[in-house]
């Protein structure tokens, strides 16, 4: 009966991270936020008002609240007399599926080349660690450009080359978590029970690794946006009528004195998305690491 009634007084582990998590009051706002994005990013062909990529005829149109605006046209139109409200809510999608896609690719390839030189070590572990060092040894985002510049400019190319250069860091991360796990006992117990490399590695040791790596994933997520952004600007990222933030902001730099609502808003859109993603990591950081967790 005492150990029924113990057991159920152990929260669960969803709710014991929700309190972790909820305690940082920035993290539940950036949560707010970012699920007010993707709310967005979902449901933007019934959000949107007008097409984003057909022009309306009206160019550089100011947005409603201001003199000369026009209440169909909330937030004005850009120099090409299409909808800025539209094609802002129609980007939420092309940022979060860029950094979806290049966090994904960065952690599923930087995992397992950590994975493999954390747990073998000897020349494997220098091979792929020199070549990590050498990736990080460039600016980041001059890398991406002479990655992009390669392959040709192009949203494709663009996420292959910031999953290129943000995969270091998780080769680091993970190789660090495994050598310190790898000599524990539970893992020494396994080795001698008779599992496998495979097992060892894949179902014993990655486990235990996983909490920094989910939250090195929101930081990558938010630096891939800020990257995609930073080459769509430079003409390397999407290309127009795209409507991709970084790509809106290129095509309105010559009117930032003339006209500074289409550089404001999209700037707006890439700051408050980059904020709430970073805020959400915080909380992750909090939750899932037991140093950080206080009884």
């Amino acid at each position: 009966m005492s150990v029924a009634s113990t057991k159920s007084t152990q929260p669960s582990a969803l709710a014991e991270f929700w309190y972790y998590f909820s305690r940082n009051k920035g993290a539940v706002i950036g949560l707010f936020v970012f699920l007010i994005v993707l709310f967005m990013a979902i449901f933007a062909p019934l959000i949107a008002p007008h097409d984003p990529i057909v022009p309306s005829g009206m160019q550089r149109l100011p947005p409603a609240w201001a003199a000369n605006g026009n209440s169909s046209f909330l937030l004005g139109t850009d120099a090409v007399g299409r909808d800025m409200l539209s094609r802002l809510i129609y980007g939420t999608r092309f940022s979060l599926f860029i950094g979806l896609v290049v966090a994904s690719l960065s952690a599923v390839a930087g995992v397992l080349l950590g994975l493999v030189a954390g747990y073998f070590r000897g020349r494997t572990d220098t091979a792929i660690m020199r070549v990590m060092d050498i990736i990080l040894a460039f600016p980041s985002l001059l890398l991406a450009l002479v990655l992009v510049a390669v392959l040709g400019p192009g949203l494709l190319n663009a996420m292959i080359a910031i999953s290129i250069v943000n995969q270091p860091h998780f080769v680091r991360l993970t190789r660090a978590a495994v050598l310190s796990e790898r000599e524990k006992e539970y893992v020494v117990a396994s080795r001698v029970a008779g599992a496998g490399t495979f097992r060892l590695m894949f179902k014993t040791i990655l486990p235990n690794c996983l909490a920094p790596l989910i939250v090195q994933a929101t930081l990558a997520f938010s630096a891939a946006i800020l990257d995609a952004a930073a080459l769509g600007f430079l003409g390397q990222g999407a290309q127009p009528p795209t409507p991709e933030w970084g790509t809106m902001l290129a095509d309105s730099r010559e009117f930032l004195q003339s006209s500074p609502w289409l550089v404001t808003f999209p700037g707006l859109c890439i700051l408050i998305t980059v904020l709430a993603i970073n805020l959400m990591g915080d909380g992750l950081r909090d939750a899932l690491d037991p140093k950080l967790k206080r009884s």
